[in-house]
């Protein structure tokens, strides 16, 4: 019972640190930087959602690194409009 708390514990700390990182890499394509080699050179190169609620998926790449990486955002248009964003 106890090595099956260490290993859920284990699992749960693992998990919110992959979070930590994943929005730091934000950040850094957020302010304009390639989050590995700190450059200007990222891009977006992919973009898809599914519909006006669902969140959208958007994908970066760096032209200097070959940093890829991809994030699921919050759909920042709403129907409340009359139309998808």
């Amino acid at each position: 019972m106890l090595f099956l708390f260490i290993v859920l514990g284990g699992s749960v700390f693992t998990y919110i640190y992959y979070l930590k990182e994943k929005k730091e890499q934000l950040d850094a394509i957020k302010r304009g930087f390639c989050p590995k080699c700190h450059q200007k050179s990222i891009e977006l190169t992919d973009q898809r959602s599914g519909g006006c609620s669902g969140p959208k998926i958007v994908s970066f790449e760096c032209t200097e690194c070959g940093y890829y990486n991809s994030f699921s955002m919050e759909n920042d248009g709403g129907c409340g409009s009359g139309r998808c964003g």
